[in-house]
């Protein structure tokens, strides 16, 4: 049974990983997918492997112009949209406040955002005549630094935290035409990049966090690939399997939230302070 069949999809995004991942999976499903892909070599590979299956638009998230045009240009070559997947990322390699120039926190925060988080909007506004249209639907890829610390540095982190409340925001806002979910992925190996203010855009997850270090930290012990985390999105872009969700956002963590990630990295007590008596 073919659960996307006949729907079309714009997905941000999907030239390597998760959002790859997810372009062979719906079209595996009965989908058509428009995706806004900001690599040259990544946006041909995509028409190369998927022909007429896809309407691949280069451009960047963080331009509206580039969201609207592929709206139009996925609903130019399959008449309509049914589900806007925002997707497109990148992470901040854990970079800290302790470590990390005032500088680097000022222009790193302005570039993580606008792709994490502004292009998210962007894409859900220039998406919501033609989702209106379809009664459709949004889904957000957040991750586990949306809940809790250490997956991330501090501007990662605050990213996909926002990303929890713009997700919340309009599914409050869209309701009762358009369903708005998130779907948070923990770690995987991928060729999810760096800021370039950060001198990290030549920098893959997998520089920072090797896939063997992944599986050691999740409670089910495997090393997740990104096509393992593609089901949860197809059932939140399905008509017939999701009617009553919204504002929901599915935690595919491998059971990491069970215990989170600890690992001490400032604040630790200088070896000549004692702890008070009172203190607990």
């Amino acid at each position: 049974m073919s659960w996307l069949e006949d729907q079309v999809i714009l997905l941000t995004g999907g030239g390597s990983g998760l959002g790859l991942a997810l372009v062979e999976r719906f079209i595996a499903e009965g989908a058509k997918v428009g995706i806004l892909e900001l690599s040259v070599e990544k946006a041909a590979a995509l028409v190369h492997c998927f022909g007429k299956d896809v309407c691949v638009i280069q451009g960047n998230v963080v331009s509206f112009a580039d969201n609207e045009r592929a709206v139009t240009e996925t609903v130019r070559c399959f008449g309509k949209l049914d589900c806007f997947v925002g997707n497109a990322g990148i992470w901040d390699h854990k970079i800290n406040l302790l470590d990390a120039s005032a500088e680097q926190i000022d222009k790193g925060f302005d570039e993580l955002m606008a792709v994490n988080l502004k292009g998210y909007i962007l894409g859900a506004k220039a998406a919501l005549p033609a989702l209106t249209a379809s009664e459709g639907s949004m889904i957000f890829t957040l991750s586990g630094s949306s809940w809790f610390s250490g997956g991330g540095g501090v501007l990662y982190t605050a990213s996909k935290h926002g990303a929890v409340g713009m997700i919340r925001q309009l599914a409050y806002e869209l309701a009762p035409v358009i369903r708005v979910n998130g779907v948070a992925p923990c770690g995987m190996p991928s060729d999810l990049r760096g800021p370039a203010a950060l001198s990290q855009q030549d920098q893959s997850v997998i520089d920072s966090l090797p896939p063997e270090i992944i599986g050691t930290i999740l409670p089910l012990q495997f090393t997740p690939q990104p096509e393992d985390f593609t089901g949860p999105y197809v059932m939140l872009a399905s008509r017939a399997n999701n009617r009553t969700l919204t504002g929901v956002m599915i935690t595919a963590d491998a059971g990491l939230s069970i215990r989170g990630i600890r690992q001490v990295t400032a604040g630790v007590m200088p070896p000549n302070k004692k702890r008070n008596s009172d203190d607990c």
